[in-house]
């Protein structure tokens, strides 16, 4: 089961809610995925779709409870992709007074395209029509990949007053067209843990923090371990460089050419070419910082640099190549 999927039903499984917000439950629900028919003897039927079983009982609870209208589910098999179940709940409106409370009319008789003022009047009531706008056309990414929370709807003035209602929970959400269809996402991950607590999804949101935090020091392990990795790399790399510079000295002119302090240096890094350069330092009596070291690999550094120059320009002098 997706984290999606586990949500949704998450969601439809609320209860003790006030009639208000299940009223505005139904709304977005019905909104996102309704479509209205109309009959000769002007009767209104509502065809509501979806593909989650748990979201289609909600659907047909709250049509019976809050609308006292008859109502019935259709399941249907899917042939092609998945193969899986769509439920279709046709619920029978009593007449257009129904239509005004679940906001898909005004009282002009103007279809609505956005979201009804006194659908979403309350806090609860706004947070209730965003629970059914995610249980009907959204999905969330698992918090193991990328973070990423999205809700469909078909008509452009319903993403907007979605995208303004979830932005006065300071989420920072916002719109772009897919297929001509309009996406209303959030790709924060703070911001989706704060949807989740927002529309009630509690346990998800649990889910949700757990592996966020997993995650998070899964990456700073490997940060740390790439960086030490590095780090060791590059000590490496400057002491077998040292080590091969003492070397040629030594064999060029002899380590007896050092002064008594970098020759004590010398003799140890050949003796100890695995360790740090404060290791080293550590090694001296009296102890020598870091820095002291390091001064003293730059004079081994740059006298090896001057007699491998010497060395080349007698060897173009003589015409011979040297190894």
């Amino acid at each position: 089961m997706s984290f999606s999927v586990s949500t949704k039903e998450e969601l439809a499984r609320l209860t003790d809610l006030k009639p208000c917000c299940e009223l505005a439950e139904l709304a977005a629900l019905v909104r996102m995925d309704g479509m209205l028919q109309i009959s000769v003897r002007q009767k209104y039927v509502l065809n509501v779709g979806t593909e989650n079983a748990s979201v289609a009982r909600r659907i047909y609870r709250l049509a019976k409870d809050l609308l006292q209208a008859q109502a019935e589910i259709v399941v249907r098999r899917k042939l092609h992709l998945r193969k899986n179940n769509s439920y279709m709940v046709k619920i029978s409106l009593r007449g257009i007074d129904d239509l005004r409370r679940i906001g898909l009319i005004d009282e002009n008789m103007q279809i609505l395209l956005g979201i009804e003022k006194h659908l979403i009047k309350h806090r609860c009531d706004q947070k209730a029509y965003l629970r059914g706008a995610f249980m009907a056309g959204g999905s969330m990414n698992s918090p193991e990949g990328a973070y990423h929370l999205e809700i469909i709807t078909h008509h452009e003035q319903h993403a907007q007053a979605l995208c303004r209602l979830l932005n006065r929970f300071m989420l920072g959400a916002k719109i772009r067209v897919r297929k001509h269809k309009y996406v209303v996402y959030l790709k924060g991950s703070d911001q989706i843990v704060d949807f989740l607590g927002i529309i009630g999804a509690h346990r998800a949101l649990l889910e949700f923090e757990s592996i966020r935090v997993v995650k998070g020091v899964r990456n700073q392990v490997n940060r740390l371990v790439n960086c030490e990795t590095a780090n060791l790399s590059k000590m490496v790399e400057a002491s077998l460089r040292q080590a091969e510079n003492i070397r040629y000295i030594e064999k060029s002119v002899g380590l007896q050419m050092l002064s008594p302090p970098i020759r004590e240096v010398a003799n140890l890094r050949l003796q100890y070419p695995e360790i740090s350069m404060a290791e080293l330092g550590h090694l001296l009596s009296p102890i020598v910082g870091k820095s002291g070291i390091n001064h003293r690999m730059r004079k081994i550094e740059e006298l090896a640099e001057q007699l491998k120059g010497q060395d080349g320009e007698r060897c173009r002098m003589e015409g011979n190549t040297c190894d």
